[in-house]
C-alpha cells in the first residue's frame, strides 16, 4: 500500500480535535501526516494546554469549550480522544452526540462507552443525522492481523474452525464488578482481543468464563455464530518480559500464527504425504511448494511499515476512516455495530463466572 502524504492530498476534511493527552499526541495527531486532514481547531479544558497543541500541530485556532468550537467552527469530522469521569465512564457518548448533531463525523477513541446502551443511543442519533462515527479499534489494523483476515478469507484456507488468542489482562473478582472505577482497566484493555476474534472470526454467539483468584488470570470459551470454537486466554501473571500477545486461527487443512503482533506464520497445506518411520529428510517431508510462509518487518529503513504508528494500526485507522468519509462512506472496521458487540461482550464478563453468557446480536 503506498501511503498518499497529507499535503498530497487534492481535498481534505475540516478537522476539529477534542482532548490534548498524552495518548493523543503521541498516537492520534501524528497520523493527520498520512491522512486527508486539515486541522482546524483543537480543543481541551486546559486552554494553555489547548494552545500549545494547536502550535506544534499546526492547527488554526483553540478552544476551551467544544460547544463553542463547535458553534465557531464548520467542521466535516471531530477527532476525540479524553479520558474517563470521575465516575469511571468514558465520556464519549455525549461529545459524540454533540458533534452529530452540529453536523460533523466523528471518531473516537476506545472503550467508546460503558454500556451498549449508550452504543445503541450513537447509533440512533448517527442515523438520524446521517452522519458516520469511527471508533478506535487498532487492533483490526494491525498489518499482522489485516493480512491473517486476508489469508483466512481465502477459499483455500477453508472455512475457520477454531481460533485461539492470549492477551495479558486480569478479570477483576465478581464482587468488584458493579463498580465501573474498579473495572476500568478490564473495559479499556478487553475490548484490544475481541476486536481482533470479531475481525477473524465474526460474531460471537456465548462466552464462558472460567477465573482464577490468584491473579485474575481466566480462559474463556467462545462459541462463534459460525459454529467456529474459540478461546481466549487472559494470562494476568506472565512475566513483564514475556511478549504480550498471541494468535492462531486453524481452517481446514491449514492454520497460521500472529506472534507478537508483528510476526506472522502461514503453515500452508501440506501437498504430499511422508511414510511414518521412513523420511530421513525433514525439507523433503515439507515441499517448497508448500512450506511455511513467514513475515516479519525489519527495522533497518527509515520505511512507514516499521512505524509504530503503522505497526500498531493507529495510521490505518485513521487513513481509512478519513478517505472513506471523502468518498461518502463510513468505516469499513471500528464501527458502532462493532462497538455494540463489544459492549455486549463486556456485560457478559460484569456477570458471575462459570456461566455461559448469550451475546445480543448486533444488527
Amino acid at each position: 500500500m503506498a501511503v498518499t502524504y497529507n499535503y498530497e492530498c487534492p481535498k481534505r476534511l475540516r478537522t476539529g480535535f477534542i482532548g490534548c493527552g498524552g495518548h493523543a499526541y503521541r498516537n492520534i495527531y501524528p497520523t493527520f501526516q498520512y491522512a486527508p486532514v486539515n486541522l482546524v481547531a483543537v480543543c481541551d479544558l486546559d486552554s494553555p494546554r489547548a494552545a500549545t497543541y494547536a502550535k506544534v500541530f499546526g492547527a488554526e485556532r483553540h478552544y476551551s469549550d467544544h460547544m463553542e468550537m463547535l458553534k465557531h467552527e464548520e467542521l466535516d469530522v471531530v477527532f476525540i480522544v479524553t479520558n474517563i469521569d470521575e465516575t469511571g465512564r468514558p465520556r464519549y457518548p455525549k461529545l459524540v452526540i454533540d458533534c452529530l448533531r452540529a453536523g460533523a463525523h466523528a471518531w473516537i477513541e476506545k472503550p467508546p462507552a460503558s454500556s451498549s446502551t449508550e452504543i445503541k443511543e450513537m447509533i440512533r442519533v448517527s442515523s438520524e443525522t446521517k452522519r458516520h462515527v469511527g471508533v478506535g479499534f487498532k487492533k483490526m489494523f494491525f498489518p499482522a492481523n489485516v493480512k491473517a483476515k486476508e489469508i483466512v478469507s481465502r477459499p483455500d484456507f477453508g472455512p475457520i474452525t477454531s481460533i485461539t488468542a492470549r492477551y495479558p489482562q486480569s478479570l477483576p473478582p465478581f464482587q468488584d464488578r458493579s463498580d465501573p472505577t474498579k473495572m476500568v482497566s478490564f473495559l479499556d484493555h478487553i475490548v484490544h482481543p475481541h476486536s481482533v476474534l470479531r475481525l477473524l472470526g465474526g460474531s460471537i454467539e456465548w462466552i464462558f468464563v472460567n477465573r482464577n483468584s490468584a491473579a485474575g488470570s481466566a480462559t474463556v470459551s467462545i462459541r462463534f455464530t459460525t459454529g467456529a470454537a474459540g478461546t481466549l486466554h487472559l494470562s494476568a501473571g506472565q512475566s513483564a518480559t514475556s511478549f504480550l500477545e498471541r494468535l492462531e486461527i486453524i481452517g481446514d487443512g491449514e492454520n497460521l500464527v500472529v506472534e507478537n503482533n508483528i510476526r506472522l506464520i502461514h503453515y500452508r497445506r501440506s501437498k504430499s504425504k511422508t511414510q511414518y518411520g521412513r523420511s530421513g529428510d525433514y525439507f523433503a517431508a515439507v515441499p517448497d511448494d508448500s512450506a511455511p510462509l513467514y513475515w516479519e518487518p525489519e527495522f533497518s529503513l527509515g520505511q512507514l511499515y516499521n512505524k509504530g504508528l503503522f505497526l500498531l494500526g493507529y495510521a490505518p485507522e485513521v487513513i481509512q476512516f478519513t478517505t472513506r468519509l471523502l468518498d461518502g462512506k463510513g468505516p469499513a472496521h471500528g464501527t458502532l455495530e462493532d462497538a455494540f458487540e463489544l459492549l455486549q461482550i463486556y456485560e457478559a464478563y460484569l456477570l458471575p463466572d462459570e456461566m455461559i453468557h448469550p451475546i445480543e446480536a448486533s444488527s
